[in-house]
């Protein structure tokens, strides 16, 4: 049973060392909510340092559904809801709305993990009539965020997946995913997998104050080496591109991603859906004050003058010329360095429930 969330403190202009963010925005769907004010004994409290904290998921389904145009996959798990990375940028910060907690500082420290994930993936899989179909891991959070070390779900999922012979995509900012490179490798042999590997920026400082908790660039491309040594397929994901952050080094991003044995690459642009736009706006006037204004400008370009369009088949790729331009450079680059930009098509046909039992069938009467 989930426990409720602490009434969100709204601190603006805070950072946290290690967090992304460090405050957090009202919950969209509360009617009320706490502001902090100024006491007049200008004293500066000291605030304590935010802990991560875990919250048991007691759902009894894992796979998720959906019917988006713009996705290649129609189902995905995700054994994390909230990720510890802190990733300013997450699209999916505002889902923790839902839980009834901020997409702020509460996403990346209070983490919903579901402890029987993989017994939940065999027993979906086992129903009568299901069709295998590539199932993504890490479509909203990270599958390999730090507390993957020590609970291993996306481990256990894998194994699962492996005994079924079922096609998968990864993808991750994370090194970890080279802990199940044997289980990859076998899975490799037979056409199950892909991986993708989120490369942001080969900023050192900038990866540090925008993905605090994630692994650097250089870890991020060593494990490309590692996966393309081991003949895993992996692809290089230049995402987000933010316009005037980081979309200066898409070509660069690309071309060391194809240096590591990367065979395939894709993008997309930064998305602000709901308390994202407020969270990444701070964000920019903490970090980077004198960039905040013509980064915003530029993102509000590509939006249609907003700081986010919702719309099927614009929302990846945004609109305009500033848009436009970033997807011919990304197309020039990626056949520049010799990475495919199509959809890799997996094996499905291998699919199989272990000791399923046989089929009865009718007996002859003659």
């Amino acid at each position: 049973m989930m426990m409720p969330a602490l009434p969100p403190q709204s601190n603006p202009g805070a950072a946290i060392k290690g967090r992304g963010t460090g405050f957090n925005p009202p919950v969209r769907f509360d009617s009320a909510h706490i502001e902090a004010f100024d006491d007049g004994w200008n004293i500066p409290e000291e605030a304590a340092k935010p802990q991560t904290s875990l919250i048991r998921d007691a759902s009894r389904s894992i796979i998720t559904p959906n019917d988006s145009p713009d996705l290649g996959f129609d189902r995905s798990v995700n054994p994390y809801r909230g990720c510890e990375h802190g990733c300013i940028y997450c699209f999916a910060r505002p889902s923790h709305a839902y839980l009834g907690m901020s997409p702020g500082l509460d996403f990346e420290t209070k983490i919903i993990f579901k402890p029987e994930a993989a017994s939940l993936l065999e027993k979906e899989l086992s129903k009568p009539g299901y069709k295998a179909q590539p199932l993504v891991l890490g479509s909203n959070t990270d599958p390999y965020q730090p507390l993957e070390r020590t609970l291993k779900l996306t481990g256990a999922l894998l194994e699962v997946l492996e005994r079924f012979n079922h096609p998968v995509i990864i993808v991750t900012k994370s090194a970890g995913v080279l802990r199940d490179i044997d289980s990859l490798s076998r899975m490799a042999a037979k056409n199950l997998v892909q991986v993708f590997i989120s490369v942001t920026t080969l900023d050192a400082g900038l990866a540090r104050a925008m993905e605090p908790r994630a692994a650097s660039p250089q870890r991020r491309l060593a494990a490309i080496r590692g996966l393309a040594q081991a003949k895993i397929p992996v692809g290089i994901f230049a995402s987000p591109m933010i316009p005037g952050l980081n979309d200066a080094e898409l070509e660069k991003i690309l071309e060391a991603g194809a240096a590591a044995g990367a065979s395939s690459a894709s993008s997309i642009l930064l998305r602000l859906p709901h308390e994202l736009g407020e969270l990444f706006t701070d964000w920019l006037h903490t970090h980077m004050p004198e960039r905040a204004a013509h980064v915003l400008s530029l993102i509000r370009q590509i939006r249609g003058g907003s700081l986010n369009d919702a719309k099927f088949h614009t929302r990846f790729a945004g609109s305009g010329p500033y848009a436009e331009l970033l997807t011919r450079r990304f197309m020039r680059a990626a056949k520049q360095f010799g990475l495919s930009t199509q959809k890799t098509q997996l094996e499905m046909g291998l699919f199989t429930v272990p000791n399923a039992q046989p089929k009865a069938t009718q007996l002859s009467l003659f």
